[in-house]
């Protein structure tokens, strides 16, 4: 069997790496961090022609090998050490047509390693309408390699791509430039105590402040040193001397038309990054988005919450009772199927972002918003972190590594959780479908716009956060701001699909590792007790019953099944026809509020077990400090444990709502049926569930959060405050507004 080549893909942002790692792996790549960082580090399995395989690696985007981000350093310490597993046998350089130029400053700096480095030259579609001429052949001989002309989005060259990664071997290792000509005298002193060692590969590690493992045991003392100045001067030669490599390759092999290259996108930047009409245009996307999250993904996520219900339901029934049946049913099913209902608004949240992305608009957006960002001091660049946490706190505080200066890159840690992420979207979406009406003003739902109300509220308290820290924070700060406009595109859908389902994956997974583990000990807590009351709640209930009657909300339950019943009598012929004459009726209907009433006492007693289960007793030690804010007990527990994950808040109350409950209902008619002290007014009206809304928009409720700021931060202070001052606002906030709104 043939070794799998190990290929990295490496290249500029906005070159269509991604899609060309994309095109050539499919559905055969994982996602996942480097050894003891959590940069991302995405590989595959691509087949190539002659039955041969390689083992791709999409490296993280960077300018050049003279690294200034924790990403760009990434890449530049893998192609030093060629002792990593992950060393590659070939190194493919993405560019793009447009700006070939800068894109190639990196390729020689990676071919100087002497690396068999190929050439990918992406968007070739757009070679015509740019009027740019390009004589392949020529160029090939100018830089010494191979060259592959892509388009993914035509979906060409990438047959003639895995030829050439399959052949790597006819490939030169040779260099493009003489890294001697910026300075003889110093790199003839570096020859001589490492005259085995690749002198460029030698200066990298220096320049960059890199350990390198090299053949002699040559100690750092015996190796020329160079002050912080004339370090950098030799850098700029370096720039200067490869520029002049590429500006003689370019001179004769690549010429553009600038008459013909005009074309509609200045018009489009003009508008799309306009002071006024741009931010009109971003909210009204925004709230197209919300509309159309609610509007499409109601089908099936009534689809699947019917489904779950129907499953725990057969369980119960045709499985032998006993207490596997009961943690399958109400612990395992119940937790999961709390999540899984919310699968269609993730996916399609991601759907649209990807889209934005996909299509260039994004980068407009972190141009656009770059203005709002500099009196906050940050810039632009804290965007792209803040935007990305709506998908995921966690990748987001990652992204900051992009930001150069310190303060910056703090400030924009620290208010990135404020950001509504998708952990919290099935939170927001079950609570608005509960309180807010289903009703719209001019075309746009009440449910849309709170949606988005809720991602505004988040991302202005980030920003104003940022304020406050950038004020508080004595840490100098000098920002400036480069942004890179990539060309306007169709967004490939095949891409697109790729997007949704990783990150839709990912955040199924990585909630439902933690959201099984949480059902099956809530589980265990609320079907158990010590008390006397637990184990003889059967016999008191009954009393009690028999006394009073069943509580006002199991009598209210009854009498509007009842009503619905005798309306489908008189409206459905199916019941008209199954039931006909007065005598038949009352009998049917005696029937009927007989069962319901079983059912009744049945749930009351589940109610009463676990009320007085270990569960109930720990919520009813946290009900004092959440009673103010609305909350009963099991709303409590759900929050405590929602510390884990936001989104377990839903599978938390799905679990507590089941157990013990013969009724097939959905996680959703469970809440709206559920009664405050009173038991008279539903638990979830207008004011708790604003009061909840607020304190998910606000609480630090993500370990995995914290922990990643703790690895960025490489201390416990900055997570730690963060957690005492989220929780803290968050329960003011939330104190407020129900006791304004109550």
């Amino acid at each position: 069997m043939n070794k799998s080549i190990r290929v990295a893909l490496i290249g500029n942002p906005n070159t269509g790496k991604t899609s060309i790692f994309n095109q050539l792996t499919g559905l055969k790549q994982k996602v996942g961090n480097y050894p003891g960082i959590t940069v991302e580090k995405k590989e595959g399995i691509c087949k190539l022609p002659n039955r041969a395989k390689a083992h791709i690696f999409d490296l993280p985007g960077t300018y050049s090998l003279n690294t200034n981000s924790l990403d760009e350093r990434v890449v530049a310490e893998l192609l030093l050490d060629q002792k990593d597993g992950d060393y590659p046998d070939l190194a493919v350089v993405i560019t793009e047509v447009e700006n070939l130029k800068r894109n190639l400053f990196l390729f020689t700096q990676v071919k100087d390693l002497r690396i068999p480095t190929l050439l990918v030259i992406n968007m070739a579609d757009l070679i015509p309408k740019k009027g740019i001429s390009l004589n392949v052949d020529a160029l090939e001989k100018k830089l010494d390699t191979k060259i592959a002309l892509v388009s993914t989005r035509k979906g060409s060259g990438i047959l003639h791509l895995k030829e050439l990664i399959a052949n790597y071997h006819n490939l030169s290792a040779g260099p493009t430039t003489v890294i001697s000509k910026i300075a003889p005298e110093y790199f003839s002193k570096l020859k001589q105590a490492l005259p085995t060692e690749n002198l460029y590969r030698l200066w990298l590690a220096i320049a960059q402040k890199m350990s390198l493992e090299t053949k002699n045991a040559i100690p750092p003392a015996s190796l020329p040193i160079l002050s912080h100045k004339d370090l950098k001067q030799l850098q700029h030669r370096e720039t200067v001397l490869r520029y002049q490599f590429i500006n003689n390759a370019l001179k004769e092999t690549y010429l553009v038309d600038f008459k013909t290259a005009k074309g509609f996108r200045a018009v489009l930047d003009k508008t799309f990054t306009h002071k006024v009409f741009g931010y009109i245009l971003f909210f009204m996307i925004l709230l197209t988005i919300f509309q159309a999250i609610f509007d499409w993904s109601s089908y099936p996520s009534d689809f699947i919450d019917a489904q779950f219900s129907e499953i725990s339901g057969w369980i119960k029934s045709n499985f032998p009772a006993g207490i596997l049946t009961d943690l399958l049913a109400e612990g395992v099913i119940s937790g999961i199927g709390g999540i899984a209902v919310f699968i269609p608004q993730i996916a399609f949240l991601f759907f649209f972002i990807s889209l934005l992305e996909e299509s260039g608009y994004m980068s407009r957006v972190v141009f656009l918003m770059d203005r709002l960002m500099r009196p906050f001091g940050l810039s632009g660049k804290s965007v792209v972190p803040l935007i990305s946490g709506t998908a995921c706190a966690i990748p987001a505080v990652m992204a900051t590594r992009t930001i150069e200066n310190w303060k910056e890159r703090l400030i924009t840690i620290l208010v990135i959780p404020f950001t509504t992420c998708s952990a919290r979207l099935p939170v927001y979406l079950i609570l608005i479908a509960l309180v807010i009406p289903d009703d719209s003003i001019l075309g746009l739902s009440y449910q849309a716009l709170t949606l988005m109300l809720l991602y505004l509220l988040g991302f202005g308290m980030a920003i104003f956060s940022a304020m406050v820290l950038n004020r508080i924070l004595k840490m100098e700060n000098r920002v400036f701001f480069i942004a890179e406009m990539p060309n306007y595109r169709l967004p490939l859908l095949k891409n697109v699909g790729y997007t949704v389902l990783e990150k839709t994956k990912s955040f199924v997974i990585g909630a439902g590792k933690i959201i099984l583990a949480l059902a099956i000990i809530l589980w265990f807590l609320g079907s158990n007790g010590f008390s006397k009351n637990f184990r003889n709640a059967e016999t008191i209930v009954s009393e009690r019953i028999e006394k009073q009657g069943l509580t006002p909300y199991s009598k209210n339950y009854i009498k509007n099944n009842i009503d619905l019943y005798l309306k489908n009598i008189h409206t459905s012929p199916t019941d008209r026809d199954q039931v006909s004459g007065k005598r038949a009726i009352q009998d049917s209907v005696r029937i009927r509020t007989r069962n319901l009433e079983e059912n009744a006492k049945r749930q009351e007693i589940a109610s009463y077990k676990l009320e007085h289960s270990y569960m109930g007793y720990a919520g009813k030690g946290i009900e004092p400090l959440v009673k103010p804010l609305g909350y009963d007990w099991k709303i409590g527990i759900a929050v405590l444990t929602s510390f884990a994950a936001r989104e377990v808040f839903v599978g938390t109350l799905a679990t507590i709502y089941s157990v013990g409950n013969d009724q097939e209902e959905t996680i959703k008619n469970r809440m709206a049926g559920e009664l405050d002290e009173s038991g008279e007014k539903p638990l979830f009206n207008l004011a708790s569930g604003i009061s909840l809304m607020l304190f998910y928009a606000f609480a630090m409720q993500c370990m995995s959060t914290l922990a990643v700021v703790k690895k960025e931060t490489n201390s416990w202070r900055w997570p730690l405050v963060q957690l005492l001052f989220m929780s803290a606002f968050a329960y003011l906030v939330a104190l407020t507004a129900f006791q304004l709104l109550k």
